[in-house]
């Protein structure tokens, strides 16, 4: 097996039948499909039932609402050499994995492969993004990944303990559990490379109502883990300044809403830089795969 995709899903359910019909288009038989279903009801089997002859599923449930520990357990059950988790509601343009296929053999000690999200309406969707294709290191990682658009060797993965569930969705600290991810594989020395070409496709979620809605979270988050791992004052500084920016430029031209987004993402990344626990908290024990 060369590939699981690791889709943790939660209230959605006609969304993953488009991620499999993206994926049956990928032209591959090399790859499976661990879907970890967080609802209390059945929504996703009957999605997942005209696919069971097509695609190897595996559907597994977790009454915990939380999206690093669903990753962690389907990457638990994983049986491919290399990992990634879509979300439940992304599409893969074709040729996806071939692409990264060829990235990891052409370079056999490759330890992250990362690209940008696509928006669905053309152009490069939610973040900022690097232009050109490169190196990772802890100046660009956070214009360098997405989780859902993050590719690792299972083994890798395996050691490094999966994601911290301390981080990300349905946790205090809602984001950048994927910099962490990357920035604690190359903390082991792992390669890491960013491919501007390598786009997968995901609602275009800036400035709308869910984005201001998770705004200081997803801000607590980044701010926890950009004074986890030390980066330079200068990264801060760039972090700090651009929603104050936004924020004074959104009320200067009556933008309100977009106004409270930059407000509660600046407050929010003060909140988790300060967090004494990201200095302190454990890193993440390695995990226990399947054989």
């Amino acid at each position: 097996m060369r590939f699981s995709l690791i889709v943790a899903t939660l209230g959605r359910s006609s969304d993953i039948g488009a991620l499999l019909e993206s994926l049956l288009a990928q032209g591959r038989d090399d790859f499976e499909v661990i879907i970890v279903d967080q609802n209390a009801d059945d929504r996703v089997a009957p999605v997942l039932q005209p696919y069971a002859a097509r695609l190897t599923i595996t559907h597994l449930r977790s009454s915990i609402r939380n999206a690093n520990h669903a990753r962690n357990l389907g990457l638990r059950a994983a049986r491919g050499k290399i990992v990634t988790f879509p979300d439940d509601d992304c599409l893969y343009p074709a040729g996806v994995l071939a692409r990264v296929d060829a990235a990891f053999h052409a370079v056999p000690s490759l330890g992250v492969l990362t690209g940008p999200a696509a928006s669905p309406e053309g152009g490069l969707g939610s973040g900022r993004w690097r232009d050109t294709s490169g190196a990772i290191d802890l100046t660009n990682v956070w214009t360098s990944v997405i989780e859902f658009n993050l590719f690792l060797p299972r083994h890798l993965l395996l050691t490094l303990g999966g994601f911290d569930e301390k981080l990300g969705p349905g946790t205090r600290w809602g984001s950048a559990e994927g910099n962490d991810l990357v920035c604690r594989a190359m903390a082991r020395g792992a390669v890491a490379q960013y491919d501007a070409g390598l786009r997968i496709i995901h609602p275009d979620k800036r400035l709308t109502e869910v984005a201001v809605s998770r705004a200081a979270s997803y801000g607590r988050g980044l701010g926890f883990v950009l004074r986890r791992h030390g980066v330079p004052p200068s990264v801060w500084f760039a972090f700090l300044v651009r929603p104050i920016a936004g924020a004074l430029i959104s009320l200067a031209t009556l933008r309100f809403h977009n106004a409270a987004y930059y407000a509660m993402s600046f407050w929010g990344r003060l909140i988790g830089g300060l967090a004494r626990e990201a200095r302190e908290a454990p890193l993440p024990a390695p995990l226990q795969g399947s054989a």
